[in-house]
């Protein structure tokens, strides 16, 4: 009998300003709202990124993240991931903040340095509601995002070991998943762990479903099945056929507005929860289960929802 599928939502990221859609969750409440119905609509795991409720930039403060995740501990039974890529031009120390200060059962962390392109957003907008919001944009097209081998293995450990949080390993390329096998053969990753395929990231491999198909191909020979669980995000329109593939190919999925601001096309999805119904629907038409958080906390070896410190 096929796996049941895990569907992640990434309800806000860092990715897309305020101006791009009035439905981007902002506000701590905001953030909190999205997440709970995304949760009650099918997704066991919540991706988090935290914005100043102010202006709607990237924010990487312990005290903005605490204003959302006790809310959303006390209102559903997702498991709660807490970004490590916070914002574009952040170091290391500030990415992990917030992470290390809420001990979470999951955390992202992206496994290679990589340019991360964002600048080509700026010819589709006009008028900008905040002066910071083109300046973020235009400063990617000079930028490497930086992801070395000594900071992922700072993360590894102080988050990792530390605080016993297994990672969602963001992997925007083929190399990514050596990165991986890296720190797995040197013992600071061990199975079961979860690779989050990315495509579509100006910078990244291209949403090309050779691509999906190869880097899958890879993982397994790398890995072997019975010691990973992947999934697979795919930015702007290649959203949904992306998580429809990796469904349909035994993977996992993530959808939400970090990775596309819309629910068809030219049309701005109006919530978070749009777009998992609209998966899970999908899933379940094809005769596949949506998995729930405790299946999720399996399958991954999670150290569960009492052990995280908000």
């Amino acid at each position: 009998m096929p796996k049941s599928v895990i569907i992640t939502c990434a309800p806000t990221g860092g990715i897309h300003t305020p101006t791009m859609s009035p439905h981007l969750p902002i506000t701590p409440a905001q953030i909190a709202t999205a997440s709970i119905e995304a949760a009650e609509a099918g997704a066991s795991i919540i991706h988090l990124h935290a914005r100043d409720p102010e202006t709607g930039k990237p924010d990487p403060r312990t005290e903005t993240f605490q204003k959302f995740l006790p809310v959303i501990k006390q209102s559903t039974d997702a498991v709660i991931n807490v970004s490590t890529g916070a914002g574009l031009g952040m170091s290391m120390e500030e990415r992990l903040r917030a992470a290390t200060d809420a001990s979470p059962e999951m955390a992202s962390l992206n496994m290679g340095s990589m340019n991360f392109g964002l600048f080509p957003l700026l010819e589709k907008y006009k008028d900008w509601q905040h002066d910071w919001e083109p300046e973020f944009l235009g400063m990617t097209r000079d930028f490497i995002f930086p992801n070395t081998f000594a900071t992922i293995e700072y993360a590894l450990k102080t988050l990792g070991e530390a605080h016993g949080t297994k990672f969602e390993f963001e992997c925007y390329d083929l190399s990514h998943l050596y990165n991986v096998k890296f720190f797995v053969d040197q013992g600071l990753i061990r199975p079961p762990f979860f690779i989050q395929m990315v495509f579509g990231i100006l910078g990244g491999v291209g949403a090309d479903l050779e691509n999906l198909m190869h880097m899958h191909k890879i993982a397994d020979r790398l890995f072997g099945p019975e010691n990973y669980e992947w999934s697979v995000l795919a930015a702007g329109r290649h959203q949904m056929p992306f998580a429809t593939q990796s469904a349909m190919l035994g993977g996992n999925l993530r959808v939400g507005l970090e990775d596309s601001l819309y629910i068809g096309k030219g049309e701005l999805a109006v919530s978070n929860a749009q777009q998992v119904t609209r998966i899970r629907s999908i899933i379940e038409n094809l005769g596949l289960r949506v998995a729930t958080p405790a299946e999720a906390r399996e399958r991954l070896a999670l150290k569960g929802a009492d052990r995280v410190a908000f």
